[in-house]
């Protein structure tokens, strides 16, 4: 019978513990949607009406920062969410720490080994909140500033405006970076 007894209470404690995951990984992914949202509205219209790159890379040297702010304003009190990558281009705002690069290892990992999807979204535990990743992968219209065939004038701006730019060199299907969205246990 104490068997019974603590096999149950073991599986109710991994049902909540599972159902309080889902509810995170939930969250998260909104918060995750609502910047990548914004983002990529902005995006796409610079690159509909300046095919070159040259006004999304205006938009994103001008506004994309400003943007993440705004998103995390309307986010509650114990929640954000970010950028980062492995390769940065705006390193004081991008920079990522240990465990964000440990998660982008892992995707990488899995887009070498071929077992990679874009809606794999991971939910790591991070001392006393909780982070939900979203991996962006670069796609075709992504390399006119992050590829490795750059035009003359976006390699200009980009030297003007991120000296210390890393991120380019990419392929279309590479990790390009992720979204975070970081949730403080409350």
């Amino acid at each position: 019978m104490k068997l019974h007894t603590l096999l149950l209470s073991t599986l109710l404690c991994t049902s909540f513990a599972t159902a309080d995951n889902t509810a995170v990984k939930q969250e998260g992914v909104k918060y995750i949607k609502m910047l990548g949202g914004a983002l990529k509205t902005e995006l796409k219209a610079q690159m509909k009406a300046d095919k070159s790159g040259m006004g999304a890379l205006g938009f994103c040297t001008a506004k994309a920062n400003e943007i993440t702010v705004d998103v995390n304003k309307k986010l509650p009190d114990y929640a954000k969410v970010r950028r980062t990558a492995l390769k940065v281009r705006n390193e004081s705002v991008n920079k990522p720490d240990a465990l964000d690069e440990k998660v982008m290892k892992e995707y990488v990992a899995a887009i070498e080994a071929k077992t990679f999807t874009p809606k794999d979204i991971k939910v790591v535990e991070a001392g006393d909140s909780t982070r939900v990743y979203k991996p962006l992968v670069a796609k075709a219209v992504c390399l006119k500033c992050h590829g490795s065939d750059l035009s003359e004038e976006i390699s200009k701006s980009l030297a003007t405006n991120y000296p210390h730019d890393q991120a380019v060199g990419f392929k279309e299907g590479d990790l390009r970076g992720v979204i975070v969205s970081e949730i403080k246990k409350h």
